[in-house]
């Protein structure tokens, strides 16, 4: 009875989710997606294919769209039914692929509000939330997750890092109405914490009093110079190198020709350094002098950076070499929902994925290895063919030299 009130809460849960968005880019997908064009005239627009790549664990259900080509920005936008997630969970999940190793691009995925003129989408267009993974070399290799609060885009202030190989992973962005957060990787959580926490939304709760300053006569020197410390009597006299005891002038040494030897000098053991009075606790020391502070009258919280109105998600992004495959995008209330995609359909792709994929390597490494091998092989045998040349060169020249003796 116990396992079917479970089953039975589950399913009603799942039953009441609503799913704002969803996209598996089936047939039909490019008329869900509006390009923008803005890159058109400069010659840098990309453009995204539908393709399950070259390993995937399903060829349709894993079809997603690939960025083509290199050095290009990719903009496209998808329109659905205005929601609010005021009050409510959000769930932000997608499936990334790099197949091409990337060096440099981002992969990440935005929601944005209301009033979005999709021909006219670009860097600049105002989004409500921007997640997922970027890399540029070594410098930037980080998950974004950026919110635009009051006009002005906060990016979180931890440092999630992405997984940068050449297979599917899920990344999630978890959104919940008391205002925390959790981002998922595979499933996994990579991060999680408060939001007015792990951002800048808000000034701080508390401020340096102003009218208050630290006294002038306050000592923060733990240390001080031992006044009864005195320098050894002869201290400075003690040279810092003397002559090497074991040198020996050269036999051959000539004193009016080469000048009055002189034996090379080394570190003098005796030699201390510079002299410095011993430290002893300061008597007068008061500690490190910590500012006095007051409620800051800037502060005022807010119970709603959370919630935002949502009515197009899109990609906007930048990649200098081009193939990564994005696909399984998510919206929706329901954590069930995203999670019975992670360990369903998503937890059988990784497993297919991943086969194929190491099969895919194990043959191009065979490959590889046989083509080194003949490569070897041709030229051990052009190397033969030469020597064999030279030697039937030689035998006609000695016979050259044979007959010319005659």
């Amino acid at each position: 009875m116990n396992k079917f009130i479970v089953l039975l809460v589950a399913c009603l849960a799942l039953a009441s989710a609503t799913v704002h968005f969803k996209e598996e880019f089936d047939d039909g997908w490019e008329n869900r997606w509006v390009y923008s064009p803005v890159d058109d005239a400069s010659g840098s627009a990309g453009k995204f294919v539908a393709t399950a790549g070259k390993y995937y664990g399903d060829a349709v259900q894993d079809k997603g769209v690939q960025t083509s080509t290199d050095a290009r920005f990719y903009k496209t936008s998808a329109h659905f039914p205005k929601f609010s997630n005021k009050g409510k969970t959000l769930v932000l999940q997608y499936t990334v692929k790099h197949e091409q190793e990337l060096d440099c691009g981002g992969a990440y995925i935005k929601l944005l509000p209301p009033g979005l003129d999709q021909k006219s989408f670009t860097g600049d267009s105002t989004y409500n939330i921007m997640f997922g993974p970027d890399v540029c070399g070594y410098s930037t290799r980080r998950v974004h997750f950026i919110f635009n609060y009051k006009g002005t885009n906060h990016l979180i202030k931890k440092t999630i890092s992405p997984i940068s190989d050449r297979l599917t992973h899920l990344y999630a962005a978890i959104i919940y109405p008391n205002q925390t957060y959790e981002v998922r990787i595979d499933n996994e959580m990579k991060e999680s914490g408060n939001l007015a926490d792990d951002w800048d939304f808000l000034p701080p709760k508390e401020i340096n009093d102003p009218s208050v300053s630290k006294p002038a006569d306050w000592v923060e020197e733990k240390e001080i110079p031992d006044p009864e410390d005195k320098k050894p009597e002869g201290y400075d006299d003690i040279p810092k190198e003397i002559p090497d005891p074991e040198a020996k002038k050269p036999e051959d040494w000539d004193t009016e020709l080469d000048g009055e030897w002189e034996p090379p000098t080394i570190p003098n053991p005796e030699y201390k350094g510079e002299w410095h009075p011993k430290m002893i606790p300061n008597p007068a020391y008061k500690g490190p002098w910590v500012h006095p502070q007051i409620p800051n009258p800037d502060y005022q919280h807010d119970d709603s950076i959370y919630a935002y109105d949502h009515e197009f998600i899109a990609f906007e992004i930048w990649q200098v070499k081009s193939g990564t495959i994005f696909d399984h995008i998510l919206v929706t209330d329901s954590l069930e929902e995203a999670e019975a995609f992670a360990t369903g359909h998503f937890a059988q792709q990784q497993k297919a994925e991943k086969s194929m994929f190491d099969k895919q390597e194990e043959e191009r490494q065979e490959k590889e290895k046989a083509e080194r091998e003949a490569e070897k092989e041709k030229l051990e045998e052009e190397k033969g063919k030469e020597e064999h040349d030279d030697d039937d060169d030689d035998e006609e020249e000695e016979k050259g030299h044979t007959h010319d003796e005659l």
